[in-house]
């Protein structure tokens, strides 16, 4: 933020209007370059968002394993995985839980969101304190959590990104998504400085403190934009409603089935840490850490699919062929140059990495375009409430990538992993793209 001394007003007046001027040509740019129809625009949005937090956490890891040898990156990074798996089965999926129900809450939304605030927060908190006392038997590679100062940042982080999470949610639900794309350039950042600053004070626990500052932060940044601006003007533009239906069985059945999806996200960086030891979860973190981008990007095409769907419940067809039409073809050259330079990309790390990751993020490359059709066929479902169709999906996800990784990091190391992911993705993905009748043409059109 910009700040003038008191005692120049007269150049503290042409400082702000420089700064508008700015800030308005930086606006104007991104609304030229953004489509203008709603449902790609939110979704470009979130994925900017999403790739600029990728490349910022790439920076931040390429320091961290510049800073800190591989065996703290790796423990490291598999308590950053625990906090991120705990702070999402507490946070009860109630960031899609918004992105579903807001835009049709009126004058009930700040109300939605504090509720679900205070119980992710609080389910959190819980989760990440039942984890701590299994620590011993579940994830002895973690004990360092076991000390108090480790262990209290450690159960902050998790309760905070629970908050962090369900308010991406509620930014992308109240018609502000451009504010998701400035407070992960926030923690981003924040994370960077608290990183140098921690390695400069020879900390052990460096990578997991600036995690839990910057997520203080982007917190208090972000939520001072929603509750006092944003959900005022959307409360205002939309009379109250009355409740939708069943609103609480949907939070639970969808709750339910995102466990799942975000159990084959996370355990599988504690089971690399578990078989292969914490140099060898090192390089799997990194490969991870990138090649998970174009799952976030599918992802949120989706979520705004969702939010559109609120809407325009009758354009849900069209818009799912859209977004499958329009996300496969970026999808695909993401994909190309991932494969193409994923020895290069890695090199930035070390030439460990480059040699140990190269394969595993390749084949998450490919698995990223089978993804794409899973995860639009999970938000059709969402979308029109047939959560069992939702849940058998994720669930089919979970067990296949568990099983396989499994099975395969003993014989394959590493690589086993990215086996595992693009052999899962390709088994639910086939029958998704020979029979789309079955999930996204409604049975009133099919009988047509």
């Amino acid at each position: 933020m910009n700040t003038t001394p008191a005692t120049g007003s007269a150049k503290g007046t042409t400082a702000r209007a420089g700064g508008r001027s700015f800030t308005g040509a930086l606006r104007a740019g991104m609304a030229a370059a953004l489509p203008r129809e709603p449902l790609l625009r939110t979704g470009h949005l979130l994925a900017v968002s999403s790739i600029i937090n990728a490349g910022l956490g790439s920076v931040f890891w390429l320091c961290a394993t510049r800073w800190y040898d591989a065996e703290v990156v790796g423990l490291s990074y598999s308590a950053i995985s625990a906090t991120l798996l705990l702070a999402g089965i507490g946070q009860l999926n109630l960031s899609d839980f918004l992105v579903r129900f807001v835009p049709s809450a009126g004058r009930r939304t700040r109300r939605l969101v504090l509720i679900c605030y205070t119980v992710s927060a609080s389910f959190s908190l819980l989760a990440a304190l039942v984890f701590l006392a299994l620590v011993p038997v579940a994830a002895p590679g973690l004990d360092f959590l076991l000390v108090p100062v480790t262990g209290g940042c450690f159960v902050a982080a998790t309760a905070g990104y629970a908050v962090f999470v369900i308010q991406d949610g509620a930014l992308t639900a109240v018609g502000r998504p451009g504010w998701v794309v400035t407070e992960n350039m926030i923690f981003a950042c924040a994370k960077i400085l608290l990183l140098a600053m921690g390695a400069a004070l020879a900390l052990f626990t460096g990578i997991l403190l600036s995690w839990v500052g910057a997520l203080v932060v982007s917190l208090v940044v972000a939520n001072a934009v929603l509750l006092y601006r944003a959900v005022p003007q959307h409360e205002r533009k939309a009379p109250a409603t009355a409740a939708p239906p069943r609103m609480l069985g949907y939070a639970a059945v969808d709750w339910f089935g995102s466990l799942f999806r975000l159990a084959a996200y996370t355990l599988v960086p504690l089971m690399v840490l578990n078989h292969l030891g914490a140099e060898q979860s090192a390089y799997f973190s990194l490969a991870w850490s990138i090649g998970y981008v174009p799952y976030l990007l599918a992802r949120n095409m989706g979520t705004s699919l969702v939010v559109e769907s609120v809407r325009r419940p009758e354009r849900l067809v069209e818009q799912g062929l859209r977004v499958l039409r329009h996300s496969g073809l970026l999808m695909l050259g993401l994909s190309v140059v991932l494969v193409a330079a994923a020895p290069q990309i890695l090199a930035l790390f070390g030439a460990a990495y480059s040699e140990e990751g190269s394969t595993l993020l390749r084949l998450l490359a490919l698995s990223a375009l089978p993804n794409l059709l899973v995860s639009v066929a999970i938000d059709v479902a969402r979308a029109r409430r047939r959560l069992r169709w939702a849940v058998g999906l994720q669930l089919t996800l979970c067990v296949l990538v568990l099983v396989l990784t499994h099975l395969l990091l003993p014989r394959l190391g590493v690589t086993g992993a990215g086996v595992a992911w693009l052999v899962a993705e390709c088994v639910i993905a086939l029958p998704l793209l020979a029979w789309p009748s079955r999930w996204l043409v409604p049975a009133i059109e099919r009988s047509s």
